[in-house]
């Protein structure tokens, strides 16, 4: 039994440690999905900037700039998307996880349940046992003082 309460032990801080790696994988796809959402809203503030200094007119040299650093954030934006997938992807497999490391804790606790119950039931029967030794022996005492008494 001391071994099962061990492998529980260890299975517990498998399960903790499990617990916080998904806890850490959350709040990485937390921060990656903020600055993807700052890069969209600075992409938006740009282009509105620009539409409203292009409708006032602009060199061609201008516009070339304009449509090169648009097309970097565009890729900027893209690259950040896919550290935001791949975030998201990590937080499910850490779940996955945990959920396996928390079935393997509740299996070794119902296995204890288990055993101990056994464990009772087998106590209870031997006392059961020993209570109907002790009374067969106190009726068979009884019965031969009853008939030594007897003439």
């Amino acid at each position: 039994m001391q071994a099962l309460h061990l492998l529980l032990e260890r299975e517990e801080a498998e399960r903790d440690l499990s617990l916080r790696h998904l806890q850490q994988a959350e709040d990485e796809a937390r921060r990656a999905q903020s600055q993807a959402e700052l890069l969209l809203n600075y992409r938006d503030e740009y282009r509105q900037r620009w539409s409203a200094q292009f409708a006032r007119g602009g060199s061609v040299p201008l516009v070339q700039c304009y449509q090169g650093f648009a097309a970097r954030l565009d890729l900027a934006i893209a690259e950040q998307q896919r550290q935001v997938q791949a975030t998201r992807a990590q937080v499910e497999q850490r779940r996955a996880v945990l959920a396996a490391q928390q079935v393997r804790v509740a299996s070794v606790r119902k296995l204890i349940e288990r055993r101990a119950s056994n464990a009772r039931l087998r106590a209870e029967r031997r006392e059961h046992k020993v209570g109907d030794e002790i009374a067969a022996r106190a009726h068979r005492l009884e019965q031969m003082r009853v008939a030594a008494a007897a003439p």
